[in-house]
């Protein structure tokens, strides 16, 4: 059970002297479906098994819940969250972006799901005033290199940093960096073949493509470590990424914990940002350093699809984390749940609060972690330091 409520913690309180404070989400996904109701909708047509067009997909999230304003404003979507990020005013703003941001209508042939957002609706992304975006996932690349080259551009116009793919190999290597005055936030990304990313899709010395692991060894951790090492400087702090796993289940495998805890071993690393899975899993604090095993869906035209309801991936979290700036320890993170309904984030009920409550307590008991609930339906994560 979820431990008695607790008084939510506001950074305005609390002061900024010597902390770094991130919003770190799961899969924003704003392809396909939520394409369509923004101002400037890509051609529906899908190459699906069952659905050819994505007004589809916006008409089953109206059956059931009711109209979508169409066009939707850019800051539509996001609902209740920019009031979170206004109140919190976080360092940085990372999210995962799973979906290709391109004109382009070659879609990669054989793979079942192809997400397209047209390019003229990346205000979507800085109506959020979002930082970084990860792109080493399953769907930046589903129209082709073409497609993930015009993405790559339009971000870049959009002043929006990436992390995760690029034009060859350096440039997927390469972190963005955040700047913040006395230091640096700087986001490493890769990808897990356990995702989905097919192999086809690593980045080469000469071929744009995404990060993409060879497997979740120690050995694959510690090369990583050895790349990030010489690029973080002193007040730095360094985010790594990471799309890897399948869609449901909590269970965590083996093999995530063990590349998670050799990237914190190797001292260079403070956060793990994963995510793929459509739900949220359990938190981990592994000498001091936060581990996200997968942050859930956040942005979704999944409304009104059934299936897996006992995962409730229907509900979306915002991470803010805040960590000590000379250590990258974690000091706090605080967790806001909201729900999806047409095509708009809003504060989750306080049923559906609790509830993500006592699974992050559940499946945090063998990781050291739990959640409160607050008076105001925030989550506090509460954790003791696993070495």
């Amino acid at each position: 059970m979820a431990a008695a409520p607790v008084r939510s913690f506001d950074v305005r309180e609390a002061g900024r002297a010597g902390v770094t404070l991130l919003f770190l989400c799961g899969d924003v996904m704003t392809g396909r479906g939520i394409d369509q109701v923004l101002p400037h909708p890509s051609d529906p047509r899908l190459h699906e098994p069952y659905v050819r067009d994505a007004r589809t997909y916006v008409e089953l999230a109206e059956r059931a819940n009711g109209a979508i304003p169409r066009p939707a404003s850019f800051a539509y979507i996001w609902g209740a969250a920019l009031a979170d990020l206004a109140r919190v005013a976080p360092d940085a703003r990372i999210v995962n972006l799973e979906t290709s941001v391109t004109r382009s209508g070659a879609y990669w042939p054989g793979k079942g799901i192809h997400y397209r957002m047209h390019p003229a609706n990346v205000g979507c992304l800085t109506a959020a005033g979002i930082d970084c975006c990860v792109l080493a996932n399953n769907h930046v690349l589903d129209w082709g290199f073409d497609g993930l080259v015009e993405t790559l551009d339009v971000l870049r116009g959009a002043g929006i940093r990436t992390a995760g793919a690029g034009r060859n190999l350096g440039e997927a290597q390469a972190p963005a960096s955040i700047e913040l005055g006395a230091g640096r936030v700087l986001v490493f990304a890769c990808g897990a073949a356990t995702s989905g990313i097919p192999s086809a899709w690593a980045a080469t010395e000469s071929a744009p493509g995404v990060r993409l692991l060879s497997d979740l060894s120690r050995a694959a951790a510690r090369r990583l470590s050895r790349y990030i090492e010489p690029l973080k400087a002193a007040g730095d702090v360094v985010v790594v990424s990471v799309h890897w796993g399948g869609n449901w289940g909590y269970a965590i495998p083996e093999d995530e914990r063990i590349f998670a805890h050799e990237l914190i071993d190797g001292g260079c690393v403070d956060v793990v940002h994963g995510h793929s899975a459509h739900h949220a899993k359990g938190i981990e604090v592994y000498r001091g350093k936060l581990i996200l095993y997968g942050c859930g869906d956040f942005l979704t035209d999944y409304e009104g699809i059934t299936g897996h309801e006992r995962y409730r991936g229907d509900l979306s979290l915002m991470y803010f984390v805040t960590l000590d700036a000379s250590s990258g320890r974690l000091q706090r993170c605080e967790i806001t749940p909201l729900k999806m309904l047409r095509f708009s984030l809003q504060r989750a009920a306080d049923a559906d609060a609790a509830w993500l409550a006592a699974m992050l307590t559940r499946e945090g008991e063998a990781l050291g972690t739990s959640a409160s609930l607050s008076a105001d339906g925030r989550l506090m994560l509460r954790f003791r330091v696993r070495a």
